[in-house]
């Protein structure tokens, strides 16, 4: 990968696994100082030691807004400046609202939409001062498409995509480019509760996409010209029909 981020610094929320991780890995090829944010102390430290200098561990416990009112100031504390900020990290449930666990509703609704929105707010001041900036919201095809079965998932990003495109058209005169990337289903510890046998088969049928190629997308959206924005980025494996 060309080093197309060269001089350019990143952080990434849900970063120690994921589409998070491979966001973070496709950066740093392409040149980018990378915060990895997450929760995870001991995997964050491990993680950076492999991925070497330019990776950074920055533990924020995203539900805390204590701990997220630190997430900005250890960021500049580390690479002295931001210009492109992922809102990645997120939960998923699905199945019959009727039979739902409020309670695992609320973890969700809260990472995926308030976490998201407290974290970006955090970062937006420092990219105004500066007049130029990337946000990238890490949405998915249920923020467009509502999916049956995953009603509460499908709302909160729904959320996302309302959020991304109101801020985007906030901060466009401020230099700040908005956008969301909108992948289908992706092999991530979001499926881990998926039973093995539909596991296998998605992955037999090719239903299933992994994240480097999520991150593939993102170091695309962050690489085009400064007067181009790309609004939403949707990417399916081919087998999904919608």
């Amino acid at each position: 990968m060309a080093h197309k981020l060269n001089g350019k610094t990143i952080a990434i929320t849900g970063a120690a696994s994921g589409i998070g991780l491979e966001c973070a890995r496709a950066c740093l090829e392409s040149g980018a100082r990378v915060a990895l944010v997450d929760r995870a102390l001991d995997r964050l430290t491990s993680l950076c030691s492999e991925l070497g200098d330019d990776a950074v561990p920055i533990v924020t416990d995203l539900l805390d807004p204590a701990s997220v009112d630190q997430m900005m100031p250890q960021i500049l504390n580390r690479l002295g400046y931001l210009d492109v900020f992922h809102a990645n990290a997120g939960g998923y449930v699905g199945g019959d609202v009727s039979e739902g666990n409020p309670n695992e509703w609320d973890r969700v609704l809260n990472l995926n939409i308030n976490a998201a929105f407290r974290t970006v707010r955090a970062v937006l001041p420092h990219m105004k001062e500066r007049q130029t900036g990337d946000i990238i919201m890490t949405s998915s095809i249920a923020g467009v498409v509502p999916v049956m079965w995953e009603p509460i998932y499908t709302a909160s990003k729904h959320a996302v995509q309302a959020f991304t495109h109101t801020v985007r058209r906030q901060m466009a005169p401020h230099g700040i480019r908005v956008g969301a990337v909108l992948p289908g289903p992706v092999v991530t510890a979001l499926l881990d509760d998926w039973p093995k046998a539909k596991m296998d088969e998605a992955l037999a049928n090719g239903s299933l996409m992994q994240p480097k190629e999520v991150a593939d997308c993102v170091h695309f959206m962050l690489t085009r010209p400064r007067n181009v924005t790309i609004r939403d980025l949707v990417i399916l494996p081919n087998s999904v029909e919608l």
